[in-house]
């Protein structure tokens, strides 16, 4: 694994890769591969803003 801080439940990420680069978000849910993290929130719909990373696009912010 090339990200030797994987991220857990409840922690805060920063996305260093792909479409969402620079945001921040709460991990939700960790897979094998990657973690699912909400990212924001849409007002107009009233549901949460989710994204799939790649383990080795994000680092966990302390």
């Amino acid at each position: 694994m090339t990200n030797s801080t994987q991220a857990n439940v409840e922690d805060t990420i920063e996305i260093v890769n792909g479409e969402h680069k620079g945001k921040k978000g709460k991990v939700l849910i960790v897979r094998e591969n990657s973690v699912i993290v909400e990212i924001g929130h849409n007002k107009v719909r009233d549901e949460p803003i989710k994204t799939v990373v790649n383990h080795k696009n994000y680092k966990v912010v302390k």
